[in-house]
């Protein structure tokens, strides 16, 4: 689930710089014809006669960057070195590496989990042992894309690596072959009280709609009657993928998203193919601001037609398609090629002169208190029609059918935070040390543990003696949101991710309305009209 500390204008921003992509493959390309001579004469100028030396190879790359960035397009890129690297992990989830999940935390490498079935989990590595040598070199110190960089490489290659375990005094060497690691786009399932099952999904990669698929199916031989589908923070991926997401969930010749661009074959209509395997089953879908592309034409076609109600914040609103087109070896251009619509015809591109106004835009819509504001602005849209006739809008993101803020800092919380400062890092090392000495201890005897004011003094006196001052009248007032970070660090280090994630989800307003909403509704036509009348009652008493 969501730290409710986290600032929402990182989420936003890395959605929108990072994020925020939609791929297709390549399309034919066509001649481009420009005045040629005056781009000759003027390098030839500039090479001879420039103040400084430049290369002709130099000049063409500075060329290239300067007439990408007049298109005022920040998603059309030429792509080489790191940045193609992370596309196409990103694209694949596949990297050669170790298959463990990682943090810095208290000047060392600390193992969050090891993937299934990796070798990092074939060899016994375990959430909290800390990786303090890697080829005979100390981690002290490393950042996280350091050893990242490091810990990865070529499969079937070998790494040594030295490990301290909490509770064993001796260090523990490893000798580990890197292996094809597959990072899963969609995460184990969760099945909650009233067969209501949790499976949240990103990026939307290569093998996202056959790990759905199997996930939902896993899902209902427990028992399953009804699925919240969490798309937040999920920056998008690749257009087919999120045209297959879709298709599990709609009947044959139902439209999934069209395109429309100015080169052959860039415009057309994507629909469903193959029945539905899951027609009863009632779906609420998860958004916020960090849902961007792919995961908007999974959300904005399920929304159109009717099959599954959208809750949470208005998503990010990318609504163009990007080509990938091969340059050289090791370059790619990622070009804005199409712009895309939902099955009503809305393009939920948002209407901004700027990066920074969109953004604006995106973390107004998130973080408003009351939805006055959203509802004034969201009139001024271009209207259309779900399946069943009821009113959506374009232009803006995807707006949810119900509006749900994630929780927020109080005042005091804020003051919290305001007083660590820059010793933010280190109050997150104390929790972490904390987690490991008590599962070094044994304790707590189980994952519904209570935080005491026992463990939160505990935690003030280890922050003091790292000194971090933090006066007791702002510690004490901010008692709620340091009892949720103790605890969600001890489940993490003493219970393993799977237990710090149901513990997340008793704090997080959104997965609890949907639970809501889920338990009351039976049907998917049932959950839609609950839906309707929950959102109704609340403009009466705010919008």
């Amino acid at each position: 689930m969501r730290n409710r500390w986290l600032p929402t204008f990182l989420v936003a921003s890395l959605s929108f710089l990072t994020g925020g992509w939609l791929l297709q493959r390549a399309l034919p390309t066509a001649g481009v014809l420009g005045d040629a001579e005056l781009f000759q004469d003027v390098l030839t100028q500039v090479e001879a006669n420039f103040v400084d030396s430049l290369g002709e190879d130099a000049l063409f790359r500075k060329a290239t960057d300067g007439m990408l960035e007049q298109l005022e397009d920040p998603y059309t890129v030429l792509l080489t070195g790191e940045e193609l690297s992370d596309l196409t992990e990103a694209t694949t989830g596949n990297y050669g590496g170790l298959g463990i999940q990682i943090d810095v935390r208290d000047g060392g490498i600390t193992v969050v989990a090891p993937l299934p079935d990796s070798p990092a989990e074939r060899l016994g590595i375990q959430t909290g042992d800390v990786i303090v040598e890697v080829e005979g070199n100390s981690t002290a110190g490393w950042s996280t894309d350091r050893a990242l960089g490091t810990l990865r490489g070529a499969p079937g290659s070998m790494v040594k690596i030295v490990i301290r375990r909490p509770g064993q005094a001796e260090l523990l060497p490893f000798e580990i072959r890197r292996a094809e690691i597959h990072n899963r786009s969609v995460q184990r399932g969760t099945l909650f009280d009233a067969g209501i099952g949790y499976v949240a999904l990103s990026p939307v990669s290569e093998t996202s709609s056959r790990e759905l698929a199997a996930e939902i199916e896993s899902l209902r031989g427990q028992g399953m009657k009804s699925l919240i589908l969490d798309l937040r923070g999920n920056p998008g991926g690749l257009l087919e993928q999120g045209v297959e997401v879709t298709d599990l969930f709609l009947d044959p010749g139902q439209e999934v998203v069209s395109t429309r661009g100015r080169t052959r074959g860039s415009t057309r209509t994507f629909a469903d193919r193959r029945p539905q395997q899951w027609a009863g089953l009632p779906i609420v879908v998860l958004v916020d601001e960090g849902s961007a592309s792919a995961a908007e034409i999974i959300s904005g076609a399920l929304q159109d037609h009717d099959r599954a109600v959208v809750v949470g914040t208005p998503t990010f609103g990318k609504g163009s398609v990007q080509t990938l087109f091969p340059i050289r070896e090791g370059a790619m251009l990622k070009v804005t090629t199409a712009r895309w619509y939902t099955p009503s015809g809305r393009s939920i591109q948002r209407a901004a002169r700027s990066t920074e106004e969109q953004v604006d835009q995106v973390l107004r819509d998130a973080t408003g208190v009351v939805d006055t504001a959203l509802a004034a602005d969201t009139a001024g849209r271009p209207e259309y029609s779900t399946d069943s006739g009821r009113k959506v809008r374009g232009g803006g993101g995807i707006v949810p059918d119900l509006i749900v803020r994630r929780d927020t800092l109080t005042q005091s919380e804020r003051a919290f935070v305001t007083a660590l400062g820059a010793d933010f890092a280190r109050y997150r090392d104390v929790l972490t040390s904390y987690a490991l000495e008590l599962k070094d201890k044994g304790g707590p005897p189980s994952e519904a543990f209570s935080v005491t004011p026992a463990m939160r003094a505990e935690v003030l006196r280890r922050l003091r003696a790292r000194g971090v001052e933090v006066p007791d009248s702002v510690f004490a007032q901010s008692g709620r949101f340091v009892d949720e970070q103790i605890g969600y660090e001890v489940a993490r280090y003493v219970f393993g991710r799977p237990a710090e994630f149901r513990r997340r989800v008793g704090d997080d307003r959104q997965v609890a309305k949907a639970l809501e909403l889920l338990r009351q509704s039976p049907t998917p036509k049932g959950l839609m009209e609950l839906t309707m009348t929950t959102a109704a009652e609340g403009c009466r008493q705010g919008c």
